[in-house]
């Protein structure tokens, strides 16, 4: 069984190799990793709104979040648990124990916990979606006369204008919530420690910048992760098809080795450890002194 799932795995990295031989030219063009984070514009929009394959990841992304969150939650068949109701409930409890109970205040859960929760869900979605190979492709291979996209593997969480947009809104809320909880004196003045008046000058503009940087963290450290473990990905996939044969062995144990660590860990980790940082931030907001 081991055996077949290994193979398995390897076919599914293999797939996305589609995308480096659709014409000859790219079979002689020296491979790039970084060449999947060059888009193409594939609907004109006005105001700048193009759409383009990480817009067309977070659209995807988007749909599917919201039927795993009504098929797994919503949707009832018979009197019995289900498997399904199953996984539901267990995500359910991660996010309300795990995150929600453990960053924000009991008069805060109510209010904050739909957004944690759903960022936590729609940010491993949108993850696990980045290592399924789609036609979602900026390459296009020719088939009957017709030119269709390229199976490809790539994750718009690995795109910083993404997370960045998701960490703009946590940290937005974060202060819109600690403004509206304490008044604008109350919560600017729980910014400033309990220092000698010498230090304040010092202190003051350390701690505005700290703000700053909780927006940074949560934005650079999810696109790190995913950026890093798509690129070790696909470099070990142009190693099995533009290397020596010799490779081939290493490249698919590597390749796969990588690939399994990126969906069975990665994946869920960087989902929860951003929807507990902002039920964090959030709730820290809303009691500055616990």
């Amino acid at each position: 069984m081991s055996r077949l799932l290994t193979l398995a795995t390897a076919l599914l990295l293999a797939l996305p190799s589609l995308a480096l031989a659709s014409t000859t030219e790219v079979a002689e063009e020296e491979f790039d990793p970084a060449h999947e984070w060059e888009f193409k514009t594939w609907i004109d929009l006005p105001f700048g709104l193009d759409i383009t394959k990480p817009v067309a990841y977070l659209i995807l992304g988007t749909i599917v979040t919201c039927l795993l969150g009504i098929v797994l939650m919503r949707v009832k068949v018979g009197r019995d648990p289900t498997k399904r109701q199953a996984v539901g409930e267990m995500i359910y409890e991660i996010a309300q124990v795990q995150v929600a109970e453990q960053g924000l205040p009991t008069k805060a859960i109510g209010r904050w916990f739909p957004y944690v929760a759903s960022l936590m869900l729609f940010i491993w979605t949108i993850n696990m979606l980045g290592f399924i190979p789609l036609p979602l492709s900026d390459e296009t291979v020719d088939v009957g006369g017709i030119e269709l996209p390229t199976l490809a593997i790539f994750a718009a969480t690995s795109t910083l204008s993404v997370t960045l947009a998701l960490a703009l809104m946590t940290w937005v809320f974060t202060h819109v919530e600690g403004i509206r909880a304490n008044g604008v004196r109350g919560y600017f003045k729980s910014w400033i420690p309990e220092v000698p008046k010498a230090l304040l000058p010092m202190i003051i503009p350390l701690e505005i910048l700290g703000q700053f940087m909780r927006l940074i963290s949560l934005s650079v450290r999810l696109y790190a992760n995913m950026l890093a473990g798509h690129l070790l990905i696909l470099t070990f996939i142009g190693l099995i098809f533009l290397t020596h044969w010799a490779v081939f062995p290493l490249s698919v144990v590597a390749g796969t080795a990588f690939y399994l660590f990126e969906v069975v860990i990665v994946v869920s980790i960087q989902a929860y450890i951003f929807a507990a940082l902002s039920a964090i931030y959030i709730g820290s907001a809303i009691e500055p002194d616990h």
